[in-house]
């Protein structure tokens, strides 16, 4: 139930001393409420002055607000600290993330991402406000109750010490198998999320191919299998409650009998009977709550685990390898020696890759679908290191090996400040904020004035299209907003670009695979010449670009098996004409442009 990681987040064991200390005097108060109750029914079955009975009312009075005032206070305190905890593990977690790159939002599915950053961090500041307040009420209020009511009644106490480890036990047992049923639930949600995310940024192609509506099954099968999963953790909800009411009341009734029986037979007083009878169901609350409350924590603690995974997910080191990168210019050089990474599983990675670049070279990485293109791009972008994926190690098992250098200075991997400040970088499918377009194309420099976005989306070939809007540049785009081509997301990500003038290293990955031919060929039209002055650096699987590329790496399986010029690679690379042969088809109508 608690993440024993819980006491390595900042502040926690100062909230807990505090949170211990107001538990241990709201339990003397409750103990004082039993206290003057029990004494004013004695007073009452006694038949004395009524007079006598208004100061045992003001301190039962006095001690059940004092009771709601600490609960508040405790209530208060909690949730400041757990919103405070909470917010700051949302800033950590975003923020590992853009340093991890897109290659971990990949690896972990976006709508798993999106629901963590969501969803996941009110269910983990709920945990925490309900765990710290639950665990301290079932650590110190019963102790304090047991040790009185033993003292006023041994039998009693005795009966109540014996049936709380049974209660432990048969929670602990339900316990588990929530626990289990909870991580299939969250497991699900997160498949469900996964799913439906992709569905949406998918639903354009779908519609397309026409297999909208057959696909709309698979997302109700994935919602069927996770209300499935939910019903189930409903129903070890509601037996362990059961479990936990039946046993606690018994134990009450028990005691009943047992003091019933002395009072008859005159061996007991009524204060001490009084006294047992009032506080053993507050000394079963406790316990009681914290079941309750169990199951509606188990979300967060789950959310929980897997957002401290992500953050002991290991950083890059030595980001500031690379001394100094002022510009990069016609001179500059960038080079692999023996490049390698793999993934875990029997994914191709890269492997012993080998090549140079220099100035404002256009070079194209092209291979299959899975030969490694996108791998190597991301390394070049630092979004992934050398080595393995399962290694914590940023080069796999030689931590001090060099294969990159950027000119002729020795780097262990890409992830360099001052060389990803040079870079940008366009995907197969730009994200689009939720957002006004000129906030969009503002992405690397939200300082731009007006006319440097206006220029930038000239440049990139859709102001036009944006002074035909009514709101022009406000006009608000994305999730809830105006729906926009996969053609003019690509310009909008490449008017971002445009934008920021210091970026003169180009990375782009595939970005034109999903656009017809008509699109890309006038995507295609306004982004050449822009590639002037530009370290280009293009994975891709569309022949026509090869025109207009200085150097091409042909890869197979993870590794280089060609490179050179394109003239040259035609006429002597086996490997290079059957990559040819295998990719010619649709977009012949595009290989003279």
């Amino acid at each position: 139930m608690i993440d024993k990681r819980l006491m390595r987040l900042p502040g926690m064991r100062a909230v807990m001393m505090m949170l211990a200390g107001l538990t241990l005097v709201q339990a003397f108060v409750i103990l004082g409420q039993g206290h003057f109750l029990a004494l004013g029914i004695v007073h009452s079955w006694q038949l004395k002055t009524l007079a006598g009975l208004w100061p045992l009312i003001g301190w039962f009075a006095a001690a059940y607000a004092l009771r709601q005032g600490l609960t508040w206070l405790k209530n208060r305190l909690a949730g400041h600290f757990a919103a405070k905890t909470a917010g700051q593990l949302q800033e950590d977690l975003m923020a590992h993330l853009f340093a991890l790159g897109p290659r971990a939002v990949a690896d972990a599915g976006t709508g798993n991402v999106v629901t963590m950053a969501l969803d996941g961090i009110p269910e983990t500041q709920n945990y925490i406000e309900l765990i710290l307040i639950k665990i301290l009420n079932m650590m110190i209020i019963p102790i304090v109750l047991l040790v009185y009511i033993w003292v006023q009644h041994p039998v009693a106490g005795i009966a109540l010490l014996l049936m709380f480890p049974v209660i432990i036990l048969f929670m602990i047992i339900l316990g588990y198998a929530a626990r289990d049923k909870s991580e299939t639930q969250y497991a699900g949600f997160q498949q469900m999320s996964n799913h439906f995310i992709d569905s949406l940024r998918g639903l354009k192609t779908l519609q397309l191919m026409g297999i909208s509506r057959q696909y709309a099954d698979n997302v109700y099968q994935v919602s069927e299998s996770y209300r499935k999963q939910t019903m189930g953790v409903l129903k070890i909800a509601m037996l362990s409650s059961f479990a936990m009411d039946f046993f606690a009341t018994l134990s009450i009734a028990v005691i009943a009998v047992f003091m019933g029986v002395d009072l008859l037979a005159g061996k007991l007083a009524l204060y001490p009977a009084m006294v047992a009878l009032i506080l053993a169901p507050e000394y079963f609350m406790p316990i009681r709550e914290f079941g309750s409350d169990y199951h509606a924590t188990l979300n967060g603690k789950n959310a929980l685990t897997a957002i401290l995974a992500v953050l002991a997910a290991p950083l890059p080191t030595q980001t500031d390898a690379l001394t100094a990168l002022p510009a990069w210019t016609s001179t500059s050089t960038i080079s692999a020696q023996d490049l390698s990474f793999q993934y875990s599983g029997k994914r191709a990675g890269v492997t012993r890759a080998t090549f140079r670049f220099q100035g404002f070279e256009k070079v194209a990485i092209i291979g299959a679908s899975g030969a490694g293109k996108s791998t190597l791009l991301n390394l070049l972008g630092g979004f992934l290191q050398p080595g393995n994926a399962d290694s914590d190690q940023v080069n796999g098992e030689d931590a001090t090996a060099m294969p990159f250098a950027i000119n002729g200075q020795p780097l262990p991997h890409l992830a360099q400040e001052n060389w990803q400040a040079h870079l940008s970088y366009i995907p197969q499918d730009p994200y689009i904020f939720a957002a006004s377009i000129a906030a969009n194309i503002r992405f690397y420099r939200p300082d731009a004035d007006d006319e440097a976005v206006q220029q930038a989306a000239d440049a990139a070939g859709i102001l036009t299209w944006i002074q035909t809007l009514p709101t022009g540049f406000a006009t608000r785009i994305g999730e809830g907003g105006r729906g926009i081509s996969g053609g003019q997301a690509q310009r909008i990500a490449l008017a971002r670009t445009l934008l920021d003038t210091d970026r003169s290293i180009w990375l782009f990955d595939e970005p034109t695979a999903h656009l017809d031919i008509e699109t890309e060929a006038a995507l295609k039209d306004t982004m050449v010449p822009l590639f002037a002055g530009h370290l280009v650096i293009f994975a891709t699987h569309r022949l026509h670009w090869l025109n207009q590329m200085d150097w091409v790496l042909v890869m197979q399986a993870g590794q280089v098996v060609a490179q050179g010029r394109p003239a040259d690679l035609a006429q002597t690379s086996d490997a290079y004409h059957q990559l040819v042969h295998e990719m010619r088809g649709d977009f012949d109508a595009l290989a003279e442009k």
